[in-house]
């Protein structure tokens, strides 16, 4: 399995992605790694041979015009492209600017053919255990027609179905400001009866941005702008709820004793509504894959954008796009 990673994008940079690196090589004994940087500040990684430095001159800024970034020759992000195409490679990976990556992914690697624009998958938890819920688009486009719409649905479908093996027919749902088939913009509208007509998938209608969590979707169709707002808004709110429930068990000696009674469960529950045990969201609909790992990646983080990337290699995702888009 061949890997390519940007070691230098994200607000981190480095102090993120060289102890995750290290962690993923020490797990993992099928790989060859291809290492993006500046290879003076990465030479511990010399000692492993599956390992390959490639030197890179720059780094795109976070906030880089697309346009710009690409023309960037030199930088991490796109000497990282460029060594995955020229090496055949399997997986890219960088928590670099989302713009530039998806530009520079989507031109440079290209589309799968009849895609008609690439769009950002994720898992979300719920409140299930062990229960999954994926959301597309998550910003890779700020509008959306109702065919990309359309077509996010069925690639969401496919991309369930390969990571989660439990379900046949995954629940389709369209994020909108109500259940009605009405309700929403023009392209809600239009989309909706696209949705209910496609016979590729499982649609169940409308739902709005509170219920997900509960755990009775499989896979959230949005256009990209309310898709990120629904993404920050679950990070925040988790957030959120974590630091009221510390402040809340330190108020005195009898809540702190209380706390120790339900340690466990306070755990669990900001385990599983940590969004850094994902840590990144892949580029569905190019010819390889391509995973945004979080901008303000910690090691945790960028591990985990590592092994989503090794995961979606192992089950062969990018063949079953084409092979279902196909037929």
């Amino acid at each position: 399995m061949k890997i390519v990673i940007d070691m230098m994008g994200g607000d981190n940079g480095l102090r993120a992605t060289i102890p995750s690196t290290k962690t993923f090589i020490e797990k993992h004994n099928d790989l060859e790694l291809f290492l993006i940087g500046d290879i003076n500040k990465l030479t511990e990684f010399k000692k492993y041979k599956n390992v390959t430095l490639v030197q890179s001159e720059t780094v795109v800024k976070m906030d880089a015009d697309p346009l710009s970034a690409l023309r960037e020759t030199n930088s991490s992000l796109m000497v990282g492209i460029k060594t995955f195409l020229d090496n055949k490679c399997d997986a890219f990976i960088s928590a670099g600017s989302t713009g530039a990556l998806l530009s520079a992914a989507t031109f440079k690697i290209k589309r799968i053919e009849g895609v008609i624009r690439p769009g950002l998958i994720t898992p979300f938890p719920t409140l299930i255990k062990n229960k999954k819920f994926v959301v597309c688009d998550l910003g890779a486009n700020t509008t959306c027609t109702k065919e990309e719409l359309n077509q996010f649905a069925t690639m969401g479908s496919i991309y369930y179905k390969t990571l989660f093996h439990d379900v046949n027919e995954p629940r389709v749902y369209q994020l909108n400001i109500g259940t009605e088939s009405e309700k929403g913009t023009t392209v809600n509208k239009e989309a909706y009866i696209l949705l209910k007509e496609n016979k590729n998938i499982n649609f169940k209608g409308n739902i709005e941005a509170r219920d997900p969590l509960y755990g009775n979707v499989d896979v959230l169709i949005t256009d990209g702008y309310s898709g990120n707002i629904f993404l920050k808004t679950m990070e925040g709110t988790a957030k959120a709820m974590s630091k009221m429930i510390k402040d809340a068990f330190k108020k005195n000696i009898f809540t702190k004793l209380g706390y120790l009674l339900v340690r466990k469960g306070i755990v669990e529950m900001k385990e599983k509504m940590d969004y850094k045990n994902v840590g990144g969201a892949m580029l569905m609909g190019v010819n390889g894959v391509v995973i945004k790992a979080h901008g303000s990646s910690d090691p945790k983080g960028f591990l985990s954008a590592l092994e989503s990337g090794y995961k979606l290699t192992s089950v062969h995702i990018i063949d079953k796009f084409k092979e279902n888009l196909n037929r």
